[in-house]
């Protein structure tokens, strides 16, 4: 194995980087905030962009292929874009995306296309204006709409809508979901509720498991499967009919994927994480601010990709792993 990659064991190379840039956000979804709020992290004790900078560059030298930008919501920390174009520019980097709720992409979506990016994953868990009013505390529906067909118009492509299925909250919206990627090349992905955080309401009733919702997907279309490329996430993904889209199933409690993971985290606040369901963190923020070298950094780094399980068992009983909200991991 190529010594400068970093190596997790059994076969499993990282080289997909999710960088949270804040903690932030301007909905309070109810799977990734608690009701009663949340206190945000300090600006001094979020990285810079100069120091985000820097990891990245490290590990781009060491085999990250794919950086994704994530929250909180990233496009409400000022200064996002030159940095993205900061990060275009690193030589080793094949793709740079983002993820974001949409509220502010009408607004950003050129700027986001000019500084280098893409592709964008938008999280959007309701068609529905009242329902997504419930399931995000904020009433924004329709800046979410104008977001989407910004980025259209400005020819990012793939736009990825990400929806995390719940029983009796969204599931009867899976084929209306669906039915986008048959109607235009747009492709959705569907999520496992997951419980992360320990506050975020998660309940074993609301649960839907990536084989039920591929069932009923099934009953509406015929399904052809699509062969994943070397840094594409971990769904499953199929063409529904003739569509010009997609659809994709990510089932991180019922078909965990770990033996397959290729992703390392780094919070907003500089903790390297090698898995989102544990809470092992390796920090950055003190060796980055205090002078470490390289060397030094990237040490770290390996240690945190070492603490990459080989596999998890979120849904067993007793204390439940990941105490951090989804929003100050990054998702």
């Amino acid at each position: 194995m190529a010594a400068d990659t970093l190596n997790a064991g059994n076969n499993r190379i990282v080289t997909y980087l999710r960088l949270s840039v804040t903690d932030r956000c301007n909905l309070r979804c109810r799977y990734c905030m608690p009701p009663e709020g949340v206190s945000f992290v300090p600006h001094e004790e979020i990285l810079s962009f100069e120091e985000m900078a820097r990891v990245v560059r490290l590990s781009s030298l060491h085999g990250i292929r794919k950086v994704r930008i994530t929250g909180g919501e990233p496009l409400v920390r000022k200064g996002l874009t030159p940095f993205l174009k900061t990060l275009s520019s690193l030589e080793g980097l094949d793709e740079i995306t983002l993820t974001t709720n949409g509220v502010l992409l009408e607004d950003y979506a050129r700027d986001l296309k000019n500084a280098g990016i893409r592709r964008i994953n938008i999280s959007l868990d309701s068609l529905k204006p009242q329902r997504f009013l419930k399931i995000t505390g904020r009433d924004y529906f329709d800046k979410v709409i104008a977001g989407i067909r910004a980025a259209q118009e400005e020819g990012l492509s793939p736009i990825k809508i990400n929806v995390v299925v719940m029983r009796g909250i969204n599931d009867d919206e899976l084929l209306d979901f669906a039915a986008l990627a048959t109607e235009k090349p747009i492709h959705v992905r569907f999520i496992e509720f997951m419980p992360i955080g320990g506050k975020n309401g998660w309940r074993p009733e609301e649960f839907v498991s990536i084989d039920e919702m591929l069932e009923i997907i099934r009953q509406a279309w015929p399904l052809t499967p699509i062969e994943s490329g070397k840094l594409d996430g971990p769904a499953l993904k199929f063409r529904l009919g003739k569509g010009d889209g997609e659809i994709g199933l990510i089932g991180a409690l019922s078909n965990h994927f770990c033996a397959k993971c290729n992703r390392l985290r780094l919070t907003a606040e500089g903790q390297l994480r090698g898995c989102l369901f544990s809470d092992q963190e390796i920090d950055l923020k003190g060796p980055l601010r205090s002078g470490a070298g390289d060397d030094l950094l990237l040490e770290l780094m390996r240690r945190a990709v070492e603490t990459k399980p080989e596999n998890h068992n979120l849904l067993r009983r007793g204390p439940r792993k990941c105490a951090r909200l989804m929003s100050s991991i990054g998702g």
